[in-house]
């Protein structure tokens, strides 16, 4: 069928992205991705590798002010902040926005690591000027999150936060960074998801070691957070991973 033929848009974008391209097409439309690929790393790192050391706090695009977790993030972020860590978030709404709001009412650096999506992201005022970066590509995104990150607080969140607590899991399960801790907030909403790692994963299917649950901890409180991160850094010195 024709590009025309089609009634949606996604239709429209499914297809075009079957066309056959022409070697040329592919040759110079994958070497312009690079140079772009290329910038992204390089205003990422140039910019990052001057904020010291951060916690990343993970959560809905979704999630209202007036609901009781975007609360929470926003006093967790505070504490983080007041207790001399930076905070870094995806840069967007929802629990993005909570915690960079703390981090910049805790006098903390407030870092948001924005992605350009058809829907639901849009950069929040609260953070710093000099720390808002865009990008275009997850891959990038990612990496600043783990390089530069101390620890990851996991709020309440949909596919993109599930994405990112198991990318985190997976790096420090398999040493490619350091075991900086991983906490979850709520234990209401990430129980049932650990059960069925113990039940199914661990227990039943044997594909995931019963230690590798010992990388993560389950709070309710801004209070508990800043006393995992803090328990942690009075065994190790707090230095960033860069």
């Amino acid at each position: 069928m024709r590009l025309e033929d089609f009634d949606n848009d996604e239709d429209k974008v499914i297809q075009d992205s079957l066309k056959q391209k022409t070697w040329n097409e592919i040759r110079t439309n994958d070497s312009w991705a690079i140079f772009k690929i290329m910038a992204e790393f390089v205003n990422g790192y140039e910019t990052m590798g001057r904020i010291g050391p951060c916690v990343t706090i993970f959560g809905s695009a979704r999630t209202l002010p007036e609901d009781p977790y975007y609360q929470l993030a926003e006093n967790i972020a505070f504490k983080i902040g007041k207790a001399g860590y930076g905070v870094i978030t995806g840069g967007g709404p929802g629990i993005m926005e909570a915690g960079n709001k703390g981090a910049h009412l805790g006098g903390g650096p407030s870092v948001g690591l924005n992605i350009v999506l058809p829907f639901e992201q849009h950069f929040n005022p609260y953070i710093d000027s000099d720390k808002n970066l865009n990008f275009d590509y997850f891959f990038v995104r990612k990496v600043m999150f783990v390089k530069y990150s101390q620890g990851f607080v996991v709020m309440p969140g949909g596919f993109g936060t599930m994405d990112e607590l198991f990318e985190a899991l997976t790096l420090i399960q398999t040493k490619k960074i350091a075991k900086f801790p991983i906490i979850l907030v709520g234990t209401t909403f990430w129980t049932g998801l650990v059960d069925w790692i113990k039940t199914v994963l661990i227990e039943g299917e044997k594909t995931v070691s019963p230690e590798d649950l010992n990388l993560i901890k389950i709070v309710d409180s801004a209070e508990e957070v800043v006393t995992v991160l803090d328990n942690f850094y009075k065994k190790y010195n707090l230095k960033p991973n860069f």
